[in-house]
């Protein structure tokens, strides 16, 4: 049987729909997946159950071995046949002879095996490259989220400066001053632990290659760029053609070559046996032929005729059980990607231009004496929350492309 295995051919094409562009000492989620394809420990592990497999059909295809034997009769006995004197012996050689090509029929077996291995490699593969995606867009969030810190840092450090010039012409209490430094430092706090969490998410990435240790920066992507998505429809199309589903194929005709095996056993296997007898008492000898045939095979064997059936019946509704369940998940997916956009369309368009400008003119305010520090201060959190709303959104729009790519083995966007 060819073994094929085209999808790392596709998974370019497929995981790097998400943006990328180049920066220096960053890692590019095309260079994630070349290392994981090439180096994790999930995937390598199915060559050795494919080399395994190889070995079971050529013992599998092996035809029935010949065994020999010796019998020793009319020994140590009393009269005539004390000691040897009556001694018979034979040897013999025996087998059997297989009928129904059940060598044929074991080989089919381990070829679907095969078959069903491939597939169960490609849908392995595109959960680990889709988990690895996942950890990607977390880690390029983040990034942004510190770029967000930075920002709020600054904020925070400006508003003190105002606060002490208005603190120094008496316009301003102390406790004033307090809270703003208070402010400075929660801030700085806030931005410390997200680089610890940049440092962890780093490593999480590094593992799908097998290091300890993250040999790169930062990872490189644009996080709030989408690309125009395929109708829902044509996803779906695709999801049916998936390796997710296509393992339910192959896995029947597993079953199929599973009933025709036990089928197979309905005509029993014909034993037999020839070999040369001596006779110790006259030192003659003769030869020996024998044939047994097992009685009632077909009625003994139906109980495994019936089980393999059951069997393959049962491959058909659990694939319609596993169709309905991801199609509800690649809808799930595609509503949220849908419903993402929108807000992060929202919130870009109208909602931060607006607490921004609010944000200015509150600034202008306080600096002027006309409005007091928890107005500038409520202003700016406002935009730095909207701000984080924005990035949240747009990490959920790719998290669920990288779902729906999972799902189809394809790209969302065309």
């Amino acid at each position: 049987m060819r073994m094929t295995l085209m999808l790392p051919a596709i998974l370019a094409a497929v995981f790097c729909a998400l943006p990328l562009c180049a920066e220096p000492q960053a890692l590019t989620l095309q260079q994630a997946i070349d290392k994981t394809l090439q180096h994790n420990p999930q995937l390598h592990q199915f060559k050795f159950t494919q080399q395994r497999l190889f070995a079971e059909r050529d013992l599998q295809s092996l035809k029935p071995g010949y065994q020999l034997g010796v019998e020793l009769e009319n020994v140590a006995g009393t009269g005539e046949a004390r000691g040897l004197a009556g001694a018979e012996l034979t040897i013999a050689l025996s087998s059997v002879i297989e009928l129904d090509n059940k060598a044929q029929w074991r080989a089919a077996v381990v070829d679907a095996r095969l078959n069903t291995l491939e597939w169960q490699q490609q849908a392995q593969t595109l959960d680990v490259l889709a988990e690895l995606t996942r950890n990607y867009i977390n880690l390029l969030a983040s990034q942004q989220e510190l770029t967000l810190t930075e920002e709020a840092v600054a904020l925070s450090e400006a508003l003190l400066q105002s606060a002490e010039k208005r603190a120094a012409s008496g316009a301003l209490s102390d406790a004033e001053i307090m809270r703003a430094k208070a402010q400075l430092a929660q801030v700085q706090i806030g931005r410390d632990a997200l680089l610890q969490r940049i440092e962890r998410q780093k490593i999480a990435i590094a593992r799908f290659w097998g290091d300890t240790s993250a040999n790169f920066n930062v990872v490189a992507g644009n996080l709030f760029a989408f690309g125009q998505s395929r109708p829902f429809a044509e996803l779906y199309q695709r999801l049916q053609q998936s390796p997710a589903l296509t393992i339910f194929a192959s896995e029947r005709r597993l079953k199929d070559a599973e009933v025709r095996l036990a089928q197979s056993q309905n005509r029993a296997d014909l034993s037999w046996q020839v070999g040369v007898r001596r006779y110790q008492a006259s030192d003659d000898t003769g030869l020996t032929f024998g044939i047994s045939v097992p009685l009632f095979a077909e009625r003994r064997n139906s109980a495994a005729i019936e089980a393999a059936l059951a069997e393959r019946n049962n491959v058909e509704y659990r694939q319609q059980d596993s169709l309905l369940i991801l199609h509800e998940r690649l809808f799930d997916a595609y509503s949220q990607r849908q419903q993402f956009i929108t807000s992060h369309q929202q919130l870009a368009q109208y909602v931060i231009p607006n607490l921004e400008q609010a944000l200015d003119l509150t600034r202008d305010a306080y600096q002027r004496g006309r409005s007091n520090y928890q107005d500038w201060l409520n202003a700016q959190q406002e935009l730095l929350q909207a701000k984080r709303h924005l990035l949240e959104t747009a990490t959920a729009v790719l998290l669920s492309q990288a779902t729906i790519e999972q799902l189809t083995a394809e790209p969302v966007t065309q």
